[in-house]
C-alpha cells in the first residue's frame, strides 16, 4: 500500500483513522479503487484528504503529476476551476460582516450597467426581450438565481449569444466582462430559477469595487495570507510550474471555451468563477477554517453564524431547480450546494453537508453532522463525475 503523507501535512493536526471514527479497511479500499481508476487511464494521478473532529485522519497521493510524468507530490498544484466560487463568496461575506456590503443590495449599485436588464424569451423561433421583473441582488449572485447563465451549459438562444460573446477570454478584465454580460439578455427572471453561470464572476467584480483592489489582492489579504495558503492564486509562478498537475486531455475544457493557457503570470482577468489554482494542503486549510466555524490557527475569517447562514438553503419554494448541476436531494446556499434530504441523492450523506467541485474533477464537502470534511484533487475532466461519486461512496463507507 502507498505510504501516507507526513503527519504534519498542511500544518493541520492529525490522528489515527480509528480514533476519528474512520475505518482503515475502508480507507484501504478507497486507495485500491482510485489506483484502479488511474490504471485504467482515467487520470494521471490524484490527491485526497479526510478530516474529522478537526483532525486529519487520512491523506494520500497516487499516480503521477501528469501523463508519463513524475510521481504525484503532496504539494502538487491543481486547477480548481469552480472551486474558486466558494472562496470568492467567502471573501464577499467578509465585506458583509464589515458592513460594507449587503446581500440585498442590487448589483447595479456596484455595476450600473445592470440597472435595466432584459430577459430573453424564445417565441416561435424568435428571441423576444422583456424587462426584468426586479433587480439582480448580491444574494442572487451568491446562490445562482441572477438569471445569468454560462454559454456552454445549454443551447438556448440566450446561451448561443453568450458563446458568441467570448465571455471566458482571459485577455479581458473583470470590468470588461461585466459590461459584456450586462449587454446580453438574462436566461431567466432574477430569483425565479437556479441557473449556473457567470454570477460569481460578477460577484468577484463587486468584491473588487467594494474592497478597492484586484480580486487576487483581496483574496490574498483576506483569505490566503491569514490561512497560510501559499500556493493558491490565479496563476502559477514559473518556479512552481514543475509541481502542477495536468490532465490526460484538455479537450473537454477547451470545448467549453475555457482558456487553458500556461497561466505563469498574473492574468488581466482574475475570474471569480473559475480562475484559481490551489494545492491539496492549501484547500484543506480553507475547508478547516469553514469546518472550524470561521477560524483556523487564530486567524478569524468569518463568524460561525455567517458560515451556518451560507450553508443553509437559500432557494425559496417555487424557485425552479431542474438543472443537471443541482443533483436531486440538494439545494443551494451562498457559494455552496447544500444537502436537504438523506435520500434522493446519488450517494450516501448527511442533511446539512455543503460542497462544490470543479470541472476538472476536484471536489470537497463539509458535513457538520459528521464533523467531517473531505477533498479530492484530480485533473480528469472527462471522468469527473465518476471520480466524485466513487470518492463520496467510498469515504462514506469508511465512516464508522
Amino acid at each position: 500500500m502507498p505510504e501516507t503523507l507526513p503527519p504534519a501535512f498542511a500544518d493541520l493536526p492529525t490522528a489515527p483513522p480509528e480514533e476519528l471514527g474512520l475505518s482503515s479497511g475502508g480507507l484501504n479500499r478507497l486507495i485500491a479503487v482510485m489506483e484502479r481508476e488511474i490504471a485504467a487511464g482515467h487520470a494521471p494521478g490524484l490527491s485526497m484528504l479526510i478530516a474529522r473532529h478537526g483532525k486529519v485522519g487520512f491523506a494520500q497521493t497516487l499516480g503521477s503529476l501528469r501523463p508519463n510524468g513524475p510521481k504525484m507530490t503532496d504539494d502538487a498544484i491543481f486547477r480548481v476551476y469552480s472551486m474558486t466560487k466558494p472562496i470568492v463568496t467567502v471573501a464577499a461575506m467578509t465585506l458583509v460582516e464589515e458592513g460594507r456590503l449587503l446581500i440585498s443590495d442590487p448589483l447595479s449599485k456596484y455595476i450600473p450597467a445592470f440597472a435595466d436588464m432584459k430577459v430573453g424569451i424564445e417565441n416561435a423561433g424568435r428571441l423576444d426581450f422583456v424587462p426584468a421583473k426586479r433587480a439582480i441582488t448580491i444574494q442572487d449572485l451568491m446562490r445562482h438565481t441572477s438569471g445569468v447563465s454560462y454559454g456552454f451549459t445549454g443551447d438556448s438562444a440566450v446561451q448561443k449569444l453568450m458563446r458568441a460573446a467570448d465571455l471566458l477570454n482571459l485577455a479581458q478584465t473583470s470590468a470588461e466582462q461585466a459590461e459584456r454580460l450586462a449587454a446580453l439578455p438574462l436566461q431567466h427572471q432574477p430569483g425565479e430559477a437556479w441557473e449556473y453561470g457567470h454570477s460569481t464572476d460578477l460577484l468577484g467584480r463587486v468584491v473588487e469595487v467594494v474592497a478597492g483592489g484586484t480580486l487576487g489582492e483581496v483574496l490574498r489579504d483576506r483569505i490566503f495570507s491569514p490561512l497560510g495558503m501559499r500556493d493558491t492564486a490565479f496563476y502559477t509562478p514559473p518556479a512552481k510550474v514543475a509541481r502542477r498537475a495536468e490532465p490526460n486531455s484538455f479537450a473537454m475544457i477547451t470545448a467549453t471555451g475555457s482558456d487553458t493557457l500556461e497561466m505563469t503570470a498574473p492574468p488581466r482577468f482574475e475570474m471569480g468563477g473559475t480562475g484559481l489554482l490551489s494545492s491539496l494542503g492549501d484547500y484543506a486549510r480553507f475547508l478547516a477554517m469553514l469546518d472550524g466555524g470561521g477560524v483556523l490557527d487564530g486567524a478569524r475569517i468569518l463568524g460561525p453564524r455567517t458560515i451556518a447562514y451560507m450553508a443553509s438553503d437559500h432557494l425559496a419554494q417555487g424557485v425552479a431547480k431542474a438543472h443537471s448541476l443541482l443533483a436531486p436531494g440538494h439545494s443551494f446556499g451562498l457559494g455552496f450546494a447544500v444537502r436537504t434530504d438523506p435520500g434522493l441523492a446519488f450517494t450516501a450523506g448527511s442533511v446539512g453537508e455543503y460542497f462544490w467541485g470543479g470541472i476538472a474533477g476536484t471536489a470537497f464537502w463539509i458535513s457538520p453532522r459528521d464533523l467531517l470534511f473531505a477533498i479530492l484533487m484530480v485533473q480528469a475532466p472527462d471522468y469527473r463525475d465518476n471520480f466524485r461519486l466513487l470518492f463520496r461512496n467510498l469515504v462514506s463507507a469508511a465512516i464508522l
